[in-house]
Protein backbone atom coordinates (compact mmCIF):
# COMPACT_ATOMS: atom_id res chain seq x y z
CA UNK A 1 0.00 0.00 0.00
CA UNK A 2 1.43 4.02 -0.82
CA UNK A 3 0.95 6.77 1.30
CA UNK A 4 -2.30 8.74 -0.02
CA UNK A 5 -0.84 12.22 -0.93
CA UNK A 6 -3.98 13.74 -1.04
CA UNK A 7 -5.52 12.71 2.18
CA UNK A 8 -1.89 14.00 4.16
CA UNK A 9 -1.23 17.02 1.66
CA UNK A 10 -4.83 18.18 2.34
CA UNK A 11 -4.54 17.58 6.31
CA UNK A 12 -1.19 19.37 6.77
CA UNK A 13 -2.58 22.04 4.09
CA UNK A 14 -5.66 22.88 6.06
CA UNK A 15 -3.49 22.79 9.94
CA UNK A 16 -0.93 25.07 8.22
CA UNK A 17 -3.39 27.31 6.66
CA UNK A 18 -4.95 27.50 10.04
CA UNK A 19 -1.95 28.55 12.18
CA UNK A 20 -0.42 31.08 9.58
CA UNK A 21 -3.83 32.72 10.09
CA UNK A 22 -3.69 32.31 13.86
CA UNK A 23 0.02 34.40 13.32
CA UNK A 24 -0.67 36.35 11.37
CA UNK A 25 -3.58 38.15 13.28
CA UNK A 26 -1.29 37.80 16.12
CA UNK A 27 -1.88 35.12 18.08
CA UNK A 28 0.06 32.27 19.29
CA UNK A 29 0.17 28.13 18.83
CA UNK A 30 0.10 27.75 22.50
CA UNK A 31 -3.28 29.66 22.87
CA UNK A 32 -4.84 26.79 21.13
CA UNK A 33 -3.09 23.77 22.49
CA UNK A 34 -5.12 22.61 25.08
CA UNK A 35 -4.91 19.59 26.07
CA UNK A 36 -8.25 19.91 28.76
CA UNK A 37 -10.38 20.56 25.77
CA UNK A 38 -8.92 18.29 22.83
CA UNK A 39 -9.42 15.56 25.97
CA UNK A 40 -13.28 16.76 26.38
CA UNK A 41 -13.51 16.79 22.59
CA UNK A 42 -12.25 13.71 21.39
CA UNK A 43 -13.50 11.29 24.30
CA UNK A 44 -17.56 12.99 24.26
CA UNK A 45 -16.81 12.31 20.68
CA UNK A 46 -16.24 8.68 20.61
CA UNK A 47 -18.63 8.57 23.42
CA UNK A 48 -21.28 9.40 21.57
CA UNK A 49 -20.61 7.38 18.66
CA UNK A 50 -20.04 4.20 20.83
CA UNK A 51 -23.46 4.73 22.03
CA UNK A 52 -24.85 4.87 18.30
CA UNK A 53 -22.99 1.97 16.72
CA UNK A 54 -22.25 -1.51 18.09
CA UNK A 55 -18.71 -1.93 19.45
CA UNK A 56 -17.82 -4.02 16.55
CA UNK A 57 -18.67 -1.34 13.64
CA UNK A 58 -16.64 1.26 15.40
CA UNK A 59 -13.80 -1.12 15.38
CA UNK A 60 -14.61 -2.21 11.68
CA UNK A 61 -14.72 1.86 11.11
CA UNK A 62 -11.26 2.20 12.93
CA UNK A 63 -9.71 -0.68 10.85
CA UNK A 64 -11.04 0.90 7.62
CA UNK A 65 -9.10 4.43 8.15
CA UNK A 66 -5.96 2.64 6.57
CA UNK A 67 -7.91 3.23 3.39
CA UNK A 68 -8.01 6.70 4.34
CA UNK A 69 -4.42 7.36 4.99
CA UNK A 70 -2.82 4.69 2.50
CA UNK A 71 -3.82 3.72 -1.06
CA UNK A 72 -4.06 -0.25 -2.30
CA UNK A 73 -2.37 -1.65 -4.63
CA UNK A 74 -4.09 -1.40 -7.73
CA UNK A 75 -5.64 -4.99 -8.35
CA UNK A 76 -7.77 -4.12 -11.39
CA UNK A 77 -4.89 -3.71 -13.85
CA UNK A 78 -3.86 -7.63 -13.01
CA UNK A 79 -7.35 -8.73 -12.70
CA UNK A 80 -8.72 -7.22 -16.05
CA UNK A 81 -5.40 -9.50 -17.48
CA UNK A 82 -6.90 -12.28 -16.07
CA UNK A 83 -10.17 -12.23 -16.82
CA UNK A 84 -9.36 -12.08 -20.49
CA UNK A 85 -7.23 -14.73 -20.28
CA UNK A 86 -9.87 -16.99 -18.43
CA UNK A 87 -12.06 -16.24 -21.31
CA UNK A 88 -9.60 -17.04 -24.30
CA UNK A 89 -9.01 -20.40 -22.48
CA UNK A 90 -12.69 -21.21 -21.84
CA UNK A 91 -13.26 -20.26 -25.70
CA UNK A 92 -10.55 -22.62 -26.52
CA UNK A 93 -11.05 -25.54 -24.41
CA UNK A 94 -14.06 -25.17 -22.85
CA UNK A 95 -15.15 -23.17 -19.59
CA UNK A 96 -14.53 -26.74 -17.46
CA UNK A 97 -10.87 -25.63 -18.04
CA UNK A 98 -10.90 -23.22 -15.99
CA UNK A 99 -11.33 -25.50 -12.85
CA UNK A 100 -7.54 -25.75 -12.35
CA UNK A 101 -7.83 -21.64 -12.44
CA UNK A 102 -9.62 -21.69 -8.91
CA UNK A 103 -6.30 -22.91 -6.68
CA UNK A 104 -4.88 -19.83 -8.06
CA UNK A 105 -7.45 -17.21 -7.03
CA UNK A 106 -7.22 -14.87 -3.95
CA UNK A 107 -10.47 -12.75 -4.62
CA UNK A 108 -13.48 -14.23 -3.31
CA UNK A 109 -16.42 -12.56 -5.37
CA UNK A 110 -14.19 -14.38 -8.44
CA UNK A 111 -13.45 -17.46 -7.25
CA UNK A 112 -16.79 -17.71 -5.94
CA UNK A 113 -18.79 -16.54 -9.47
CA UNK A 114 -16.17 -18.50 -11.51
CA UNK A 115 -17.10 -21.55 -9.53
CA UNK A 116 -20.96 -20.86 -9.93
CA UNK A 117 -19.97 -20.84 -13.77
CA UNK A 118 -18.05 -24.09 -14.02
CA UNK A 119 -20.57 -25.88 -12.12
CA UNK A 120 -22.98 -24.80 -14.60
CA UNK A 121 -25.14 -22.13 -12.93
CA UNK A 122 -27.12 -20.41 -15.66
CA UNK A 123 -26.12 -16.46 -16.04
CA UNK A 124 -29.56 -15.01 -15.28
CA UNK A 125 -29.55 -17.09 -11.78
CA UNK A 126 -25.81 -16.19 -11.67
CA UNK A 127 -26.44 -12.24 -11.79
CA UNK A 128 -29.01 -12.55 -9.70
CA UNK A 129 -26.98 -14.52 -6.71
CA UNK A 130 -24.14 -12.33 -7.10
CA UNK A 131 -25.75 -9.06 -7.50
CA UNK A 132 -27.56 -9.64 -4.10
CA UNK A 133 -23.78 -10.24 -2.66
CA UNK A 134 -22.80 -6.66 -4.26
CA UNK A 135 -25.59 -5.42 -2.69
CA UNK A 136 -25.02 -6.73 1.17
CA UNK A 137 -21.68 -6.23 0.81
CA UNK A 138 -22.27 -2.77 -0.19
CA UNK A 139 -24.33 -2.18 2.70
CA UNK A 140 -22.29 -3.72 5.04
CA UNK A 141 -19.56 -1.32 4.17
CA UNK A 142 -21.98 1.39 4.61
CA UNK A 143 -22.20 1.17 8.20
CA UNK A 144 -18.31 2.56 8.32
CA UNK A 145 -18.67 5.47 6.86
CA UNK A 146 -21.53 6.93 8.78
CA UNK A 147 -19.74 6.36 11.98
CA UNK A 148 -17.37 9.14 10.86
CA UNK A 149 -20.44 11.24 9.78
CA UNK A 150 -21.89 11.12 13.18
CA UNK A 151 -18.68 11.87 14.61
CA UNK A 152 -18.81 14.97 12.52
CA UNK A 153 -21.72 15.83 13.37
CA UNK A 154 -21.31 15.22 17.15
CA UNK A 155 -17.55 16.65 17.85
CA UNK A 156 -19.06 20.71 17.17
CA UNK A 157 -21.79 19.99 19.70
CA UNK A 158 -19.27 18.20 22.55
CA UNK A 159 -16.92 21.45 21.98
CA UNK A 160 -19.64 23.85 22.66
CA UNK A 161 -20.48 21.61 25.48
CA UNK A 162 -16.53 22.43 26.56
CA UNK A 163 -16.79 25.73 25.89
CA UNK A 164 -19.64 25.62 28.61
CA UNK A 165 -17.26 24.19 30.94
CA UNK A 166 -14.98 26.64 30.43
CA UNK A 167 -16.86 29.28 30.96
CA UNK A 168 -18.09 27.78 34.37
CA UNK A 169 -15.17 27.90 35.81
CA UNK A 170 -14.44 31.51 34.74
CA UNK A 171 -17.59 32.78 36.52
CA UNK A 172 -15.69 31.59 39.61
CA UNK A 173 -13.01 33.76 39.15
CA UNK A 174 -14.84 36.98 38.77
CA UNK A 175 -12.52 39.02 40.71
CA UNK A 176 -10.03 38.75 38.83
CA UNK A 177 -10.63 40.68 35.36
CA UNK A 178 -7.03 39.04 33.84
CA UNK A 179 -7.95 36.05 34.61
CA UNK A 180 -11.62 35.92 33.20
CA UNK A 181 -9.87 37.29 29.66
CA UNK A 182 -7.77 34.08 29.84
CA UNK A 183 -10.22 31.74 30.98
CA UNK A 184 -12.95 32.62 28.13
CA UNK A 185 -10.16 32.91 25.19
CA UNK A 186 -9.48 28.92 26.76
CA UNK A 187 -12.88 27.53 27.18
CA UNK A 188 -13.64 28.55 23.07
CA UNK A 189 -10.35 26.49 22.05
CA UNK A 190 -12.77 23.71 22.83
CA UNK A 191 -15.15 24.91 20.48
CA UNK A 192 -12.48 25.34 17.69
CA UNK A 193 -11.44 21.44 18.25
CA UNK A 194 -14.69 20.87 17.36
CA UNK A 195 -15.75 22.20 14.92
CA UNK A 196 -12.15 21.64 12.89
CA UNK A 197 -11.90 17.81 13.89
CA UNK A 198 -15.35 17.47 12.05
CA UNK A 199 -14.40 19.64 9.24
CA UNK A 200 -10.90 18.51 8.89
CA UNK A 201 -11.29 14.84 9.73
CA UNK A 202 -14.19 12.34 10.10
CA UNK A 203 -16.24 13.92 7.32
CA UNK A 204 -13.35 14.23 4.69
CA UNK A 205 -12.96 10.39 6.05
CA UNK A 206 -16.30 9.71 5.46
CA UNK A 207 -15.99 10.80 2.18
CA UNK A 208 -12.76 8.79 1.02
CA UNK A 209 -14.04 5.68 2.45
CA UNK A 210 -17.22 5.84 0.32
CA UNK A 211 -15.24 6.75 -2.68
CA UNK A 212 -12.75 3.83 -2.01
CA UNK A 213 -16.12 1.59 -1.30
CA UNK A 214 -17.25 2.68 -4.47
CA UNK A 215 -13.93 1.61 -6.35
CA UNK A 216 -14.58 -1.79 -5.06
CA UNK A 217 -17.76 -2.33 -5.99
CA UNK A 218 -17.15 -1.41 -9.76
CA UNK A 219 -14.20 -3.77 -9.70
CA UNK A 220 -17.02 -6.21 -8.40
CA UNK A 221 -19.42 -5.68 -10.87
CA UNK A 222 -16.87 -5.83 -13.61
CA UNK A 223 -15.72 -9.10 -12.65
CA UNK A 224 -19.86 -10.72 -12.66
CA UNK A 225 -19.77 -8.68 -16.23
CA UNK A 226 -16.83 -10.84 -17.43
CA UNK A 227 -17.75 -13.97 -15.76
CA UNK A 228 -21.47 -13.89 -17.47
CA UNK A 229 -19.67 -12.96 -20.39
CA UNK A 230 -17.81 -16.20 -20.52
CA UNK A 231 -20.58 -17.91 -19.76
CA UNK A 232 -22.42 -16.73 -22.37
CA UNK A 233 -19.28 -17.02 -24.92
CA UNK A 234 -19.04 -13.77 -25.67
CA UNK A 235 -16.14 -12.82 -28.69
CA UNK A 236 -12.90 -12.03 -26.00
CA UNK A 237 -12.14 -8.93 -27.89
CA UNK A 238 -16.10 -7.69 -27.41
CA UNK A 239 -15.10 -8.33 -23.77
CA UNK A 240 -12.25 -6.65 -24.23
CA UNK A 241 -13.86 -3.40 -24.62
CA UNK A 242 -16.22 -3.88 -22.53
CA UNK A 243 -13.85 -4.16 -19.59
CA UNK A 244 -12.49 -0.88 -21.12
CA UNK A 245 -15.55 0.96 -20.11
CA UNK A 246 -14.90 -0.01 -16.37
CA UNK A 247 -11.44 1.32 -16.50
CA UNK A 248 -12.74 4.43 -17.61
CA UNK A 249 -14.49 4.95 -14.25
CA UNK A 250 -11.51 4.86 -11.54
CA UNK A 251 -9.00 7.54 -11.83
CA UNK A 252 -6.52 5.16 -13.72
CA UNK A 253 -6.82 3.67 -16.91
CA UNK A 254 -4.95 0.78 -17.89
CA UNK A 255 -3.58 -0.69 -21.55
CA UNK A 256 -5.33 -4.32 -22.13
CA UNK A 257 -2.72 -6.30 -23.13
CA UNK A 258 -3.53 -9.85 -24.01
CA UNK A 259 -2.23 -12.72 -26.68
CA UNK A 260 -5.15 -14.75 -27.92
CA UNK A 261 -2.98 -18.05 -27.88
Amino acid sequence: MNLDKSTLGGIALALTGIIVGLMLDGGKLAQVLQPTAALIVIGGTFGAVMVQFPLKIVLQALHHLKYVFFNAEPESDSLVQNLLRYAYKARRDGILSLDTELAKIQDPFLKESLMLAIDGVNATDLRKMMELQIDYLGEKEERVPKVFEAAGGFAPTIGIIGAVLGLIQVMQHLQDINEVGKGIAVAFVATIYGVASANLLFLPWAGKLRIRQRERQIIQEMTLEAVLSIIEEVNPRALELQLRSYMAVPTRRVPLKVASR
